[in-house]
């Protein structure tokens, strides 16, 4: 009865709306997983006419059964107090989605995300001044740090003994303080108070959850891994310094959950039907001109946990063929389609030019050069009609359809869902 686990990935810079596309395979999941990453990112989801913003919550949790069990797993990092807050808000939503905490596992081997760590982040970000990386400032980096410097402290530390959980704490704090002088004695006195108290409400939710989802394979148990940021700010593959400080690629699904290789299946990537960034780094395809500022105000391009506009442009499809070269996707799903609506003539890049020579598949590794890059484009005609009200592919506009299956033959990976909505329903399945 052994089974394979679903994921999906962002396949840009990130806020692609891979969300939209879990919430399409919620409903026939029994586990949803986050396995990198902790509250830096942002699904959103529109149901009933609420809107659900999830930061660390894996979207399947709001599958209309409500059955699907949420997993954080040992790749996160996980500031408790925010997390708590998450369930809090989004149980209140009129729904009555009141559960969250009794479909919620977090593995013992995930690292703490302290309020210290926060600080650290925006204590970094002003010391870069203009060469800043631009990050969220939720401490998602400094606790990575602690994380590979052996001196983190996991979720199994503070369901543990207290007092052994206290001395690491001590130890922590005093190894930071001497690299971070401006932290106060006040913020740590405050913030172990605050977790002997988080530590009884969260302690139900922690366990071995590499042993119990290795056990849900074997049982033939559905489970959707849901990536957090995107294939082109992984720490390793990503435009590196501008990156986040995880695996957001598929490697992260096993080493972020402890399940193995060939325990995974279908892989799809969510794609935005233009290009978007957040944050400092290179952006071949990055329009100044007025069809960036329709792509940003048209495409509500703001992100919420930062609150910054996001960068847009044109759809770069060498990313696209680089994100798929890493990742092996078997199919895509395309977002944000009605966003181009009003556009009369539409760009796709297809390849860069640098110093003599072309890429098509990948990108120069060193940040300045990509910034340097010649973007060859090719010009599709847009369709000029809305397609907000559409749920079928064949009721597209011709164009609009051409333009999907040029995204397809370029990239070659078949699109399995279009999206031109945020609503639930706001999607089409191709296949």
């Amino acid at each position: 009865m052994s089974s394979k686990a679903t994921v999906v990935l962002g396949a840009q810079w990130g806020d692609e709306g891979k969300g939209k596309i879990v919430d399409q395979l919620a409903n026939d999941t029994d586990v949803c997983c986050r396995c990198q990453a902790g509250n830096n990112s942002d699904h959103w989801i529109e149901i009933n006419n609420n809107t659900y913003m999830l930061n660390m919550l894996p979207s399947g949790i709001l599958s209309s059964g409500q059955k699907c069990t949420a997993v954080l797993g040992n790749g996160c990092v996980i500031h408790l107090g925010q997390l708590l807050a998450e369930i809090d808000r989004i149980g209140s939503k009129t729904i009555g989605i009141n559960n969250l905490k009794d479909r919620l596992l977090i593995s013992d081997r995930a690292h703490i995300v302290f309020d210290f760590h926060q600080t650290i982040d925006r204590l970094q970000e002003q010391q870069k001044g203009s060469n800043s990386i631009g990050t969220t400032k939720k401490g998602i980096g400094p606790t990575y740090t602690t994380k590979v410097s052996r001196i983190g402290i996991r979720m199994g530390d503070l369901c543990g003994d207290f007092k052994q959980f206290e001395v690491k704490f001590c130890e922590l704090f005093k190894y930071l303080k001497t690299h971070y002088p401006s932290l106060s004695q006040e913020l740590f006195d405050a913030e172990l108070d605050k977790y002997k108290k988080i530590a009884d409400e969260i302690r139900p939710c922690i366990t071995d959850t590499v042993l119990y989802l290795n056990s849900q394979l074997s049982s033939g148990s559905r489970i959707v891994i849901e990536g957090a940021n995107a294939t082109m700010i992984d720490i390793d593959f990503g435009t590196y310094p501008y990156v986040t400080s995880s695996n957001c690629t598929v490697g992260g699904c096993c080493t972020g959950l402890g399940i193995p290789v060939h325990q995974i299946g279908q892989v799809y990537g969510a794609v935005k039907a233009y290009t978007t960034r957040l944050g400092g780094g290179p952006f071949p395809t990055e329009l100044t001109d007025q069809w960036g500022q329709h792509l940003f105000e048209t495409g509500k391009e703001i992100g919420p946990v930062s609150g910054r506009k996001r960068r847009c442009g044109w759809l770069d499809v060498v990313i696209l063929r680089y994100s798929t070269m890493i990742n092996g996707y078997t199919a895509l799903g395309i977002t944000k389609l009605d966003v181009l609506d009003a556009i009369p003539v539409i760009k796709i890049g297809i390849s860069y030019q640098l110093d003599g020579k072309q890429y098509t598949h990948s990108m120069p590794a060193n940040s300045s050069d990509l910034a340097r890059v010649e973007v060859q484009y090719i010009t599709l005609d847009g369709w000029l009609t809305s397609t907000g009200s559409v749920r079928k592919f064949a009721d597209l506009p011709d164009n609009a359809q051409q333009y999907v299956r040029t995204i397809e033959k370029l990239v070659g990976v078949p699109v399995k869902w279009v999206s031109v909505g945020p609503k639930r329903e706001e999607i089409m399945t191709l296949f």
